[in-house]
């Protein structure tokens, strides 16, 4: 627990909501209570809860005859101020302020709101205040979703350099095949090479949450590969973040040793949030993955595949359509249509921006 300073506490509906779809006044106390005890030893804690639509439901009232959207913002816009009440007021009786940050999948797309987003975050814990984040469910719409608080979670961890990264469900973490299955036994930490996520893992989503343990799984190999430990526990169990920090219990992901810089950690995350695409031809691939720092230039350009503005993050693929980097461009489609094949322009993607699959 020494090493971790900064640590990013992703807990998800089912930890807590009662059956009932109520929240679980007891078990949020008893977390909050943890995160007091963290922060006391001098670590900063933020927060990605779930929660807000589940805690919507028992209040809310003649909303059957709305759309499926429709019905989770209004959920979600009732339900965020019951459980913000519930996390103020247990944070209150240790003396601590804790505040509300929503957002959506668009605030990272670009790499000013992106920055924006991360000068709140460290304004918050610079003055001693928790923030607690989930996703705007009011605004977002469906194809604009986060998959899930999971995926929140990592770009969260990765923007603020999280030494750790815990994802609390109730599950005890990952095993090596469904947890009710007679010899499944709980995989402590995680190795690549000898664990089959597909197989081990079920992807039975929780009654009020998105995240299956599968999406939780590959959300952690991810942000380990950025550098960070990523934890997977049960959060309905007493004392389970410091048990987890100490490797008493759940599953652990090990960071890999990188020394990634900042804003291609944003490009490995923003990556996913639009459907351009650059197609680029073999010899512009071979010089990507060659282990020669290379830019993509228009001459190895095949086509333009939908439109994006300066700044985007956009997927290169091969002409298979097989995924080879993400980048962010130096200028719009409409110009790099313009150029493509050309040797003269210049770089499409600076290697500076560009990050590997």
């Amino acid at each position: 627990m020494e090493s971790a300073k900064k640590i990013l506490v992703k807990i998800g509906s089912n930890v807590l909501t009662l059956s009932s779809g109520l929240p679980d006044k007891k078990r949020i106390a008893h977390i909050v209570n943890q995160i007091a005890e963290l922060k006391q030893a001098g670590f900063e804690i933020i927060l990605v809860s779930s929660g807000a639509v589940a805690a919507g439901r028992t209040i809310a009232t003649s909303i059957d005859t709305l759309d499926t959207i429709s019905k989770r913002q209004v959920l979600s816009s009732i339900g965020q101020i019951e459980l913000m009440k519930i996390y103020n007021e247990e944070f209150l009786k240790h003396e601590l302020i804790c505040s509300q940050v929503l957002v959506t999948k668009e605030s990272f797309r670009t790499r000013q709101h992106y920055l924006n987003i991360k000068n709140c975050l460290d304004a918050l814990l610079k003055s001693n205040v928790t923030p607690i984040i989930n996703e705007n469910d009011v605004v977002s719409i469906t194809e604009l979703m986060f998959t899930d608080n999971d995926e929140l979670s990592g770009l969260v961890a990765s923007m603020v350099s999280a030494e750790s990264l815990i994802l609390l469900s109730n599950v005890d973490g990952i095993f090596t095949a469904h947890p009710n299955e007679p010899g499944a036994k709980l995989i402590k930490e995680y190795i690549d090479e000898t664990v089959d996520l597909e197989d081990a893992v079920s992807d039975t989503k929780s009654e009020f949450g998105r995240g299956g343990m599968l999406s939780k799984a590959n959300t952690a190999k991810k942000i380990a590969s950025l550098g960070i430990d990523v934890y997977i526990g049960n959060g309905t169990k007493d004392n389970v973040i410091a048990a987890l920090l100490k490797k008493e219990t759940g599953t652990f992901f090990k960071a890999e040793s990188q020394t990634t810089s900042p804003i291609k950690k944003w490009v490995a995350q923003a990556g996913d949030f639009s459907e351009a695409r650059i197609v680029i031809n073999k010899g512009a691939k071979e010089a990507l993955l060659s282990s020669n720092a290379s830019s993509l230039l228009p001459v190895g350009v095949v086509a333009i595949e939908g439109s994006f503005k300066k700044g985007d993050v956009i997927k290169i693929v091969d002409e298979e359509k097989n995924n080879i980097a993400l980048g962010k461009v130096a200028y719009g489609s409409d110009e790099a249509k313009k150029y493509i094949g050309e040797r003269s322009h210049t770089a499409l993607i600076h290697y500076n921006y560009l990050v590997l699959h």
